[in-house]
């Protein structure tokens, strides 16, 4: 999931910049791309956020090992 994400921005990255070098000029679908760039993001955080909280569970719920000695 996470990866496709990163693939979708980096696609839509790809658009803006031509779109820009055939326009020369800053236009409407580029502000369109924009904003589906930063919802693109926001998802990343989200899910890069799901998986530090699953990876800190994780680690907070394994055994604890001490040695005696």
């Amino acid at each position: 999931m996470l990866q496709d994400l990163y693939k979708q921005k980096r696609s839509l990255e790809l658009r803006w910049q031509s779109e820009y070098e055939q326009s020369g000029k800053y236009t409407l679908d580029m502000v369109n791309i924009d904003n589906v760039i930063r919802d693109i993001i926001t998802e990343i955080k989200l899910e890069e956020s799901k998986i530090a909280d699953r990876e800190n569970k994780i680690s907070n719920n394994a055994p604890q090992i001490s040695v005696a000695t």
